[in-house]
């Protein structure tokens, strides 16, 4: 091989390798934890910048973890692995308060059967467990090998599998990536009208505070919560459930 096509290799292969782990903007696209002039012109803003925690603590606390969350690789990383809901560094929240937006991140999921999920409209101290945050779900899990699947507690395509707002709404029409890769998630809150939407496909709509919402929430796990998922505006909340899964280019536009 010659030397020039050595090095044509060679970059080719370099190129390939940044591109998997998102620190090259493919065309069109910024970098990981970047607004394009484009982002910026219609008022998106980072919730994470890729490196430090800025803007985010725990529930019920002033600081953000010290254990259970890495910030590594351009990555916010839930560092558990043993299943445990809200046991390890525990769930974390926005500093801010939202009301109406337009929410956008990156997820992969690490875990075999592993579980989290993105909360809106959260409000704090209202569970006994003061790590464990309360609010509207966006599930994220491994469908096919999560334990209640196996064991038939939970079947395909109902409302606690993955971008399905959990408890109240299953998602259809969904597309997953496999473990380890990322998937791009959305909600948009607009007054009491709520979308969730999976790689670019909207997978759930509902609109909270109706006859309908209720019943379902009366029916849920959620039934003892006054006013669950009626809030003004809440905290945004990701959720801490023993899995091992990594965020990126996490950002908000207001409504």
């Amino acid at each position: 091989m010659t030397d020039t096509r050595h090095l044509l290799v060679r970059w080719a292969a370099t190129l390939c390798f940044l591109l998997t782990q998102g620190a090259v903007a493919t065309f069109g696209e910024a970098p990981a934890n970047t607004l394009s002039e484009q982002e910026k012109a219609d008022g998106w803003q980072l919730l994470f910048d890729g490196v430090t925690s800025t803007g985010w603590r725990g529930i019920n606390r002033p600081d953000f973890p010290t254990a259970g969350w890495v910030i590594a690789s351009g990555e916010l990383q839930c560092a558990a692995d043993d299943g445990a809901e809200s046991g390890n560094g525990g769930d974390i929240i926005t500093v801010k308060k939202y009301s109406n937006f337009e929410l956008a991140w990156d997820w992969a999921m690490d875990s075999v059967g592993g579980n989290s999920g993105v909360k809106i409209f959260v409000l704090e101290g209202l569970d006994e467990n003061p790590k464990h945050g309360i609010g509207l779900e966006y599930q994220i899990l491994d469908d096919a090998n999560h334990p209640w699947m196996l064991k038939g507690k939970m079947k395909p395509g109902d409302f606690r599998t993955v971008g399905s707002a959990y408890e109240l709404y299953a998602a259809k029409n969904k597309t997953v990536m496999p473990l380890g890769q990322y998937n791009h998630s959305r909600i948009i809150s607009k007054g009491n009208h709520i979308e969730h939407w999976l790689n670019g496909v909207k997978v759930v709509q509902y609109q909270r505070g109706g006859d309908d919402f209720r019943k379902r929430v009366a029916e849920s796990k959620s039934c003892d919560i006054e006013n669950y998922g009626e809030a003004a505006e809440g905290h945004i909340l990701i959720q801490d459930h023993g899995s091992r899964v990594r965020f990126r280019n996490i950002k908000i536009r207001p409504l």
